[in-house]
């Protein structure tokens, strides 16, 4: 069984301020075949955190680890990272001018894997998968998310995720833009790949809609690049119904009594010794 362990991250974007802290010291581990379900107000670094995992350069891990069944993955490069079983679906999948699906993907199977599929075999596999997720089989030979509706990209994103298998899959706000329709079939999408693979999902999200046919093991609050609760899929319904304010105040009054503190130290270290 594989374990993605994320132990005290801390992580940091450039600005044009300069670098700012995002990711406060994040602890989480997640277990194959478990769903782990990230829930918190905007600017909370939901996105930053999945981005970090899968090794985005723009955003820098300044201490901490993420290791995969043990494997430290800050060190290896966006590619390797997907190689040794993890995977990101984007809350803005990027539109690939040039690259059909069908050649996009045959491609990152082979990479992940190390050989090709069997010709006959992938060509059925992709077929019953486009079928499940009510995909039109033209997409197949359409460019990579190109003209794609909001829930095209979405579906192409959980093709990606039945067909290369990996260990762990972060779903960056899967549900953002969908109706009601496509949420169900992204949702059967996810718990088919769940149930072939035993995928371990740490599914990112502001509302408790997925959860409703995503059940998650574990619900975590994230506020201020931390996770400052955890519990079951009631703290999600929960959420739904008083919000995040509670935790917000919580956590602004910490941040204020540390930035107070602090201050004092620096004060106290720089007042001038009195002699006895």
């Amino acid at each position: 069984m594989s374990t993605l362990e994320i132990k005290d991250l801390h992580v940091s974007v450039e600005t044009e301020q300069g670098a700012k802290q995002i990711l406060r010291g994040v602890n989480l581990v997640i277990k194959q075949g478990e769903t782990h379900a990230i829930m918190g107000p905007n600017g909370s670094g939901k996105s930053t955190l999945a981005y970090a995992i899968a090794g985005h350069p723009k955003y820098k891990v300044t201490s901490g680890s993420i290791l995969l069944d043990g494997e430290e993955m800050t060190t290896l490069s966006v590619d390797a990272r997907a190689r040794a079983g993890l995977f990101l679906a984007m809350q803005y999948p990027v539109e690939i001018p040039g690259v059909t699906v069908t050649n996009f993907l045959r491609t990152a199977k082979t990479a992940i894997d190390g050989s090709a599929p069997p010709l006959r075999g992938w060509i059925k596999d992709v077929k019953t998968s486009m079928t499940a997720l009510r995909m039109d089989s033209t997409f197949a030979e359409r460019n990579v998310n190109e003209g794609f509706s909001g829930g095209e990209k979405k579906r192409n994103e959980i093709l990606q995720l039945e067909l290369l298998k990996p260990k762990i899959a972060v779903l960056d706000e899967t549900d953002s833009g969908l109706d009601v329709d496509a949420l169900k079939i992204v949702s059967e999408g996810v718990n088919r790949a769940k149930a072939n693979t035993d995928v371990g999902v740490l599914l990112i999200t502001h509302y408790n809609r997925i959860l409703r046919y995503i059940t998650p093991d574990f619900v975590h609050v994230f506020v201020a690049g931390q996770v400052v609760e955890s519990g079951g899929p009631e703290l999600a319904v929960q959420l739904e119904n008083d919000g995040y304010d509670v935790y917000v105040a919580a956590s602004a009054a910490a941040a204020s009594a540390i930035a107070s503190a602090e201050a004092s130290d620096a004060a106290a270290a720089s007042a001038p010794a009195v002699n006895a």
